[in-house]
């Protein structure tokens, strides 16, 4: 099961994957009689996540995951958490996947997922950034308090609180024995409902959070095992097989927030490890200082006992392989390697600043000796050959402030510390797009800290270069893009750059100091594609919503066939703009009612696509409502709201 999110202003989200034996069909559930001996298939169980700029910690603790059969019958639970629940931090998984373990699932078909997540005060945790947007409404390395996180509808009883998350599989999962398949979910951390900061008047109290779990949870299929980018993943090794071909772990993850020394919180899973036979795995003694490269572990004998780090990669087969191993006698030694965002990147002094799960930038110096790697897991020798080494890989903005990265220092105590390699587990550059063209486009980067800021040309990938799959399975070569709100929407194929330049040619003015909002797109990229070799080229866009400041109704919505308009404008700005509000099935904006009564926020679902909902809407859009909108300018000059946050009771006042 995999974990994904995405990041707006106030907002944060995660993404569930289940990488799982079978494919796809529409047969009854097949489950094992008691007459005949149980078969199962084998299930990776992952998490995964994406990039948010203002937060550090968006910690959750997942309980258990039963998968739904189809055709009726009772929940199959193919995942336990331990009975000290660690709390994963979402952040850290941008784009990447955390291992929960490999676990044994009954045959059968199964049309969706339950997760049950941990609702009690304290079971969520939040840390702010070190260096937040302007306008975000937490202050910087923040550990929002308990009582500021409100946790929306937990069914259950004090101290034992949870929420059970339900989605429905946009196709069925079929799991048998001895094949392999995977299956993403997304609790999308770009979903404006998972976390809502409501900001009142002095007068009226602190500001609260309000976490909504079912908001943003949706099906999105994946299609090759060996493409997901694992986190690193930590245990204590238990075994060495006979022939030295492997090593068994089990299953460990650190203390959140983190402790001094950090400790480890062991699962019941156990994961195998394979060396890579092949083209080597790099091994690092901690402890020792030292760095080799092994096809087995015949001469690591001493592992057992030990806490490993490990960066591996899933092979067809389902099996793990190791690209590198940190190991030591301490589990702290092997955790103490900033893993985070990249925050700042000085190229004067060689000195780049990673954000840590408590929210504290760790500077490291790259020095001729530091590597950069780029996981690429469907590639062995690509994985495990550096794209750069030493101080001239930062010039040229090819390592820039949001890149998620894994670093490791070449000495734990030393101070500076230094960096031996950094692996760039996903390079994404997002900001403001201009001037598109059929080979390029310019991507305009700023920052509240203004020595981060950046402009690059942007390439595209080779019309050749393999670039995932479709909805249908089908493979996808050359540039692909897709509006933030709906990810199964792909386009891709030869109009797919030419679709991309008409859709990012829109811009919406609200005058003053707010202007002209205009296109904004996260572009994450891939090294020395054949269409710009060594250098970062672009492999997908996704086309975000402008993130804009509190807005105010300034005349109410006006109804059309599908499509309803109102005009807005917002804090700083001059004039008004129109905001299209789709009410069309299958493509409706998203509505949320924020309400915040005696210092309870309660955050509900409205659906538009009914006349009851459209009608609530109308109301809740009085002149002077307070309103927020996220949405992507049209060329019309208009906004297309893909998520509308109206308020009632104490209103906002950020």
């Amino acid at each position: 099961m995999f974990i994904t999110a995405s990041r707006l202003l106030l907002v944060g989200a995660f993404s569930a994957l289940i990488a799982a034996c079978g494919g796809g069909s529409s047969g009854g559930a097949t489950m094992p009689s008691s007459n005949t001996p149980a078969q199962s298939g084998n299930v990776a169980m992952l998490i995964s996540d994406a990039s948010t700029e203002d937060w550090a910690t968006i910690g959750v603790k997942i309980l258990s995951i039963a998968l739904v059969p189809q055709g009726g019958g009772s929940n199959v639970t193919v995942y336990t958490a331990p009975a000290t629940v660690p709390a994963v931090n979402l952040v850290e998984l941008d784009q990447i996947a955390e291992i929960l373990g490999n676990l044994s699932v009954p045959v059968g078909t199964y049309t969706g997922a339950v997760l049950t997540v941990s609702a009690n005060p304290g079971d969520v945790l939040l840390t702010t950034a070190t260096d937040p947007e302007v306008g975000f409404a937490g202050p910087a390395s923040t550990t929002i308090m308990p009582d500021q996180i409100q946790i929306q509808h937990p069914p259950g009883t004090a101290s034992n609180l949870t929420v059970p998350v339900k989605v429905n599989f946009v196709s069925p999962l079929m799991v048998s024995a001895n094949s392999n398949n995977a299956l993403d979910l997304e609790f999308d951390l770009g979903h404006p409902a998972f976390i809502v900061g409501h900001v009142p008047p002095a007068a009226d109290g602190a500001t609260i959070w309000a976490v909504d779990f079912d908001a943003p949870l949706r099906h999105h299929p994946l299609r090759d095992i060996t493409r997901l980018v694992l986190r690193h993943m930590y245990g204590e090794v238990t075994a060495i097989a006979a022939d030295a071909s492997s090593i068994t772990i089990t299953k460990e993850f650190p203390t959140e927030p983190p402790v001094n020394p950090e400790t480890a919180i062991a699962s019941s899973q156990s994961l195998v490890i394979l060396a890579d036979a092949t083209n080597g795995t790099i091994f690092y003694d901690v402890d020792a200082k030292t760095r080799t490269v092994i096809e087995n572990f015949s001469a690591e004998m001493s592992l057992v006992g030990k806490s490993v780090r490990v960066a591996a990669r899933y092979q067809e087969d389902g099996s793990l392989v190791a690209t590198r191993i940190w190991a030591s006698s301490q589990f702290n030694s092997v955790w103490l390697s900033p893993e985070g965002h990249v925050l700042h990147v000085n190229t004067i002094s060689n000195v780049i600043t990673i954000e840590n799960e408590a929210g504290h930038g760790v500077d490291m110096l790259v020095d001729a000796n530091t590597q950069f790697f780029f996981r690429q897991p469907q590639n062995a020798v690509a994985d495990a050959t550096p794209i750069g080494t030493g101080t001239a890989f930062l010039a040229n903005h090819d390592f820039v402030r949001g890149f998620k990265v894994h670093a490791s220092v070449v000495d734990v105590l030393a101070t500076p510390l230094i960096a031996q390699s950094i692996d760039i587990e996903t390079p994404v550059y997002s900001g403001v797009i201009s001037a598109p063209n059929m080979t390029n486009f310019t991507d305009t980067r700023t920052f509240s800290t203004a020595s981060d800021d950046y402009v690059m040309t942007l390439d595209y990938i080779a019309n050749a270069t393999a670039n995932g799959s479709d909805s249908s399975g089908t493979p996808i070569t050359g540039f692909k893009w897709w509006n933030f709100a709906y990810p199964t929407l792909v386009t891709s194929g030869p109009s797919a750059i030419s679709d991309f330049i008409a859709a990012t040619d829109g811009s919406v003015s609200f005058g003053g100091s707010i202007g002209a909002v205009p296109s904004r797109s996260a572009n994450y990229a891939i090294w020395n594609d054949p269409a710009d070799a060594g250098n970062w080229a672009v492999a997908a866009s996704i086309l975000t919503p402008s993130t804009l400041p509190l807005g105010f109704v300034a005349s109410g919505l006006v109804s059309g066939a599908g499509d309803n308009t109102f005009t807005m404008t917002v804090m700083g700005g001059a004039t008004a703009a129109t905001v299209d509000v789709s009410s069309t099935s299958g493509a409706a904006t998203l509505v949320y009612q924020v309400d915040r009564t005696g210092g309870i926020v309660t955050v509900s679902a409205i659906d538009i696509t009914t006349s009851a909902g459209l009608a609530t809407l109308k109301t809740g859009l009085a002149a002077g409502a307070p309103v927020k909108v996220y949405g992507v300018p049209q060329s019309d000059g208009t906004l297309k709201a893909y998520v509308l946050t109206y308020f009632t009771g104490v209103m906002p006042v950020q």
